[in-house]
């Protein structure tokens, strides 16, 4: 005869980490927006992802060039003030950029140099490039490739300005916002307060402080020059943000 043994099992209830007993829950508040960021043309997407303000860009610029193809609307020969205008091999391509820099910007306590590529972005959603090529050299030879607006691509496409970006200063005016760096500074013409600015007139992150239109209590802006670094000096007064593409 065969004897059935019965085994009885105990089911323990598994404890889960994630339990309501043993979590705490965080709620994220993205910080208002400031109204300086109206001054962004409408192809630029600006919106707030905490205490970030998030410009998304294709960064194709909203004026003529030389380097867009020649079945663009937006194509034009150059017809600039540089004799020794050659133009450069690649065109103007479309990008997809993410650009998020502080809301509430402050100096950084250890300054970081600017890198190759976007450390900052215009109104009319252009990157901004540092001082050098893409050797890390100093712009001399590519001077002579910039467009009739001050802007080239590089061979991927990636149109930028170095220098003053010509068709937001005339038709902004030259003490006009330019954009913002990285680190939430906003970027000024050449002009301020009726008087040119030259590198002696700032620090060596190619800035200061002061009131300005946007800022009637004073901030922490770079302004374009025409002299190098052009836009920023010894790297970000501020702690940087990120940028995507």
């Amino acid at each position: 005869m065969k004897t059935l043994l019965l085994v009885t099992i105990a089911i323990i209830p598994l404890m889960l980490s994630c339990s309501n007993d043993s979590t705490t829950s965080t709620t994220t508040t993205n910080a208002a927006l400031p109204p300086v960021f109206s001054k962004f043309s409408s192809a630029v997407t600006v919106s707030t992802e905490g205490n970030y303000v998030v410009l998304q860009s294709k960064g194709l610029p909203d004026h003529q060039s030389c380097y867009y193809p020649t079945s663009d609307s937006l194509y034009h020969a150059y017809n600039g003030p540089n004799p020794n205008f050659t133009q450069a091999p690649g065109q103007i391509m479309q990008q997809n950029y993410t650009f998020k820099i502080p809301v509430s910007p402050t100096e950084a306590s250890t300054h970081s140099a600017t890198p190759l590529g976007p450390i900052g972005i215009s109104i009319n959603g252009v990157p901004l490039f540092n001082q050098y090529n893409g050797q890390h050299n100093p712009l001399t030879v590519e001077i002579n490739t910039f467009d009739q607006y001050n802007g080239h691509p590089t061979p991927n496409g990636q149109y930028h300005y170095h220098v003053e970006p010509t068709h937001i200063t005339g038709a902004k005016g030259e003490d006009a916002l330019i954009g913002f760096l990285l680190d939430g500074f906003p970027v000024y013409g050449p002009v301020e307060n009726g008087n040119l600015i030259t590198d002696d007139s700032l620090d060596v992150y190619h800035g200061h402080f002061g009131p300005t239109a946007d800022y009637p209590n004073g901030i922490y802006h770079y302004h374009i020059t025409a002299e190098a670094p052009y836009i920023n000096g010894s790297g970000f007064y501020g702690t940087a943000g990120t940028v995507t593409q």
